[in-house]
């Protein structure tokens, strides 16, 4: 299975707290349901397009407890992003939660060797493996370089606190837009589809002046 990372974002890289003003504090942090106000109909559509592409979820145990207890009361049949979350294999990265506390089901809780374990999960048939929110576990498999596609929807929004996509300290890597699957969306929601291009070193160059103009040069 193809390993896809799937984030609502803000224009300084927060991923935290999107939905609701409760939804994580952790940290302190009380900026919560920023995305809220710029949801609109092109917005669910880019994110039902996210789900038709999953085989099975991947969380961690934070998101798993955040998610299902909201998407598991929503029983409309018409609602795609509900029908897959509830009915589809979920697997939760976790070395506390027990078997009976992953209530969402199907739930599977990945113990022990979790790089080893997902790197099974990738070998395995089917759709998309996809990740939601999950902070901590997200950074994982940025590190391991496991992930093979990021999707994010870049909100106009400047939150200024919280956890970011890529904190300080994480990976240098590089990446490679998908183009017919980027666009600005009505509104100024950007949805980027990207694809790692190179994981633990940066390609540099300089601006340089060659005979009088402007040039670069790759190092």
């Amino acid at each position: 299975m193809l390993l896809s990372v799937n984030i609502f974002v803000s224009l300084d890289g927060v991923m935290q707290g999107p939905g609701a003003p409760g939804e994580d504090r952790s940290g302190g942090f009380d900026r919560g349901g920023w995305l809220v106000p710029h949801v609109s109909a092109h917005v669910t559509e880019v994110v039902e397009g996210w789900f038709r592409e999953a085989g099975a979820f991947l969380f961690g145990r934070t998101s798993f407890g955040l998610l299902g207890g909201h998407w598991s009361q929503v029983t409309d049949p018409d609602d795609l992003i509900a029908s897959r979350l509830n009915t589809l294999p979920k697997y939760v990265a976790s070395s506390t939660l027990t078997d009976e506390e992953a209530g969402w089901s199907p739930a599977t809780v990945l113990r022990g060797d979790l790089v080893g374990e997902i790197r099974r999960l990738k070998e395995l048939p089917g759709k998309e493996l996809q990740v939601h929110g999950s902070w901590r576990l997200t950074q994982t498999l940025h590190r391991a370089g496991l992930v093979d596609v990021y999707r994010l929807l870049q909100y106009p929004v400047v939150v200024g606190a919280g956890k970011r996509l890529f904190a300080d300290g994480a990976t240098p890597a590089t990446f490679a837009a998908v183009a017919e699957e980027s666009r600005v969306l009505p509104g100024g929601v950007v949805s980027l589809t990207l694809r790692p291009a190179g994981l633990g070193a940066l390609p540099a160059g300089a601006y340089t002046v060659d005979e009088g103009r402007s040039a670069t040069v790759l190092s």
